[in-house]
């Protein structure tokens, strides 16, 4: 029996989220990549919140690359974070390989100023 990609990133993503859960004083950031766009959240598992999103779809978010796009909604969803009072997150990578997009969002993230 052989997996679609897609059912194969569902089954990690499933195992990531057996472990990572975020609470309001630490929340989740979940990513979410699509062929042409990228999307970040903060939720509070706990309560069922979602504290703060961003995307590549948003205006001020500038177009480059895609790896530079995803570290413009990095650093975008840090500073909604910062100014919302969340300082650290745990990262959930979706399913997805910590390497590209996933990386760079998550490095734009670290540089803004989010400990993870």
């Amino acid at each position: 029996m052989s997996l679609t990609k897609s059912d194969r990133r569902q089954r990690i993503r499933f195992r990531i989220r057996k472990i990572v859960s975020g609470t309001a004083a630490k929340p989740r950031l979940s990513v979410f990549r699509s062929n042409k766009e990228i999307y970040a959240q903060l939720i509070d598992d706990v309560n069922g919140v979602t504290l703060a999103a961003a995307s590549s779809r948003e205006k001020g978010v500038s177009k480059g690359t895609n790896v530079e796009t995803a570290g413009a909604v990095g650093k975008l969803i840090a500073e909604k974070a910062l100014k919302a009072g969340i300082e650290t997150v745990t990262f959930d990578r979706g399913g997805y390989l910590y390497h590209g997009r996933i990386k760079s969002l998550a490095e734009g993230a670290r540089e803004a100023g989010l400990k993870f």
